[in-house]
């Protein structure tokens, strides 16, 4: 497939409706680009490491450890890319929104430097891979930028990127129809087409998709159809899966956020980014603008529809554009706003973990892929305490607490919430929890009348899930698991869909 292949558009004002949704919900990557599926793995095999996860942290990881010369086997639950890389802006950028000044303030100057630093060292590794292996995966060096409405506070930002060594500077003016004072522009930053881009170093690797972990005990990967015996073992899963050790599980919480790749809305040369909540994001891609916002914690759905608000600021900023594609991300963030990479725990000395990339999985992916194999061959790498899972600061406490009781709400509210809703009062195409007389279930009623009912549980915790009218799923908002009306796993920490029937 290529990128001039056209598709049918929908004006960008248009309400979609939920069977249309469930066919058209595919990001501009997915359809831009296709290959042929790798093996499951069958049987019991040994090697130096195991990358389980085959997102984009987990490929590359994979590849740096390979052109290391360590033997690397990638394990993935359904294809590689087909988590949140699929569904990612592909913004390749050290910009991480306003973080130079508040880092400097809360983490220091040295400590911010360094987490500055890696990540243009990031930016500029994509740059190479791609020259060097000659990559035709639509990269392009461009400026990044993001606006507010504050100017003092964008002045503030440039001052204090520019006292990291970040090429920033002041524009006083952007090509995207938004209202701000300003905007910190960063120079030479990239994006590209990410499955393209996979894809290519996946030609290298040896990658077994379909191959769902189950369990890992020691140096042994264990699977459904066979098991991996490794030296060192990396978990690049989005969100980590095991509990104990390393509790990520209370360290972090996932959120959603919403993309429309728009068709006759224009051209734009940069990447942007919002300061503050409710802000917007643009790129363009090909002839598409994506136009990204409506974040918001994984469970907490807003009333109304994401992708409705999203399309109606999309007709009043371009009148005229049609929706091509639409799609959603998941993101970890961790407490400090600084990824986890390294150690899973300090008693599994063999075991590896990359997460918490908040919302900016690409340079993340990158950075974990040089730690990570510096780590793996006894290198030292000067920003690997930065970015420590064994770190630990008074600065994640107060969200370490929010999160915590967040969590302790979904639990509880498994024990005490009474449903005002039965079966026979939720309307077709819609979701809720509901009182069966077998207790509280989660109840979705298809356009037909086909009642889905599946247990209002979630496996990973036990928190009680909620209903996501913005893509028919049932979420879980202490930990962000997330299924489809019918019970299927869609995103973990979760291992396991939530048992169902067609009543």
């Amino acid at each position: 497939m290529n990128g001039n292949r056209r598709y049918k558009l929908f004006p960008a004002g248009d309400v979609i409706n939920k069977k249309r949704r469930r066919q058209k919900m595919e990001s501009i990557w997915c359809k831009t680009c296709g290959r042929e599926k790798a093996p499951a793995l069958k049987g019991n095999i040994e090697t130096d490491v195991a990358v389980i996860g085959g997102g984009m942290a987990g490929i590359l990881t994979a590849w740096q450890l390979e052109q290391a010369g360590v033997r690397t086997v990638v394990l993935e639950t359904d294809r590689i890319g087909g988590g949140q890389t699929q569904n990612t802006t592909a913004k390749i950028t050290a910009q991480h929104g306003m973080f130079c000044h508040s880092f400097i303030e809360k983490k220091g100057e040295d400590t911010t430097r360094k987490y500055a630093q890696a990540n243009k060292d990031a930016v500029e590794e994509y740059k190479r891979i791609v020259r060097e292996k000659s990559i035709a995966c639509d990269l392009k060096e461009c400026d990044s930028y993001v606006y507010s409405e504050d100017e003092e506070k964008v002045r503030r930002e440039v001052v204090a990127a520019q006292s990291l060594g970040l090429e920033a500077s002041f524009a006083e003016q952007v090509e995207i129809p938004v209202s701000c004072a300003g905007a910190v522009r960063f120079s030479s930053q990239a994006k590209f087409h990410p499955l393209k881009f996979i894809e290519a170093l996946a030609e290298h690797l040896t990658i077994y998709e379909d191959t769902s972990v189950t369990r890992v005990e020691g140096h042994l990967v264990k699977t459904p159809c066979g098991s991996v015996k490794a030296g060192k073992i990396v978990f690049a899963v989005h969100f980590p899966f095991i509990n104990f050790p390393g509790m990520y599980f209370a360290r972090m919480h996932q959120e959603r956020s919403y993309v429309l790749a728009l068709e006759k809305a224009g051209m734009v040369d940069g990447m942007y980014i919002g300061d503050g909540e409710n802000t917007l994001s643009f790129r363009q891609y090909d002839r598409y603008l994506l136009l990204g916002g409506q974040a918001h914690r994984t469970g907490e759905n807003r009333e109304g529809g994401c992708y409705e608000r999203l399309k109606r600021i999309a007709q009043e900023l371009y009148p005229g554009s049609c929706v091509a594609a639409y799609w959603s991300a998941q993101d970890c963030i961790t407490a400090d706003k600084v990824p986890f990479i390294g150690p899973y725990a300090a008693d599994c000395p063999d075991w590896y973990v990359a997460t918490g990339f908040q919302k900016w999985g690409m340079s993340s992916a990158m950075v974990s892929a040089m730690l990570i194999r510096d780590a793996v061959c006894g290198i030292e790498n000067p920003y690997a305490q930065v970015f420590s899972p064994l770190r630990f600061s008074g600065e994640e406490v107060p969200q370490l607490m929010k999160d915590g009781g967040k969590a302790v709400k979904g639990l509880t509210k498994r024990f005490f919430h009474v449903p005002s809703e039965t079966i026979s009062s939720v309307e077709r195409g819609h979701g809720a929890i509901v009182e069966t007389p077998q207790g509280k279930a989660g109840v979705y009623k298809t356009e037909e009348g086909t009642v889905c009912q599946v247990s209002a549980i979630c496996p990973h915790m036990g928190c009680e899930l909620t209903w996501n009218p913005d893509e028919n799923s049932w979420d879980c908002p202490c930990h962000g698991s997330r299924f489809d009306c019918e019970g299927k796993l869609l995103e973990g920490p979760a291992q396991e869909g939530i048992q169902y029937d067609l009543l």
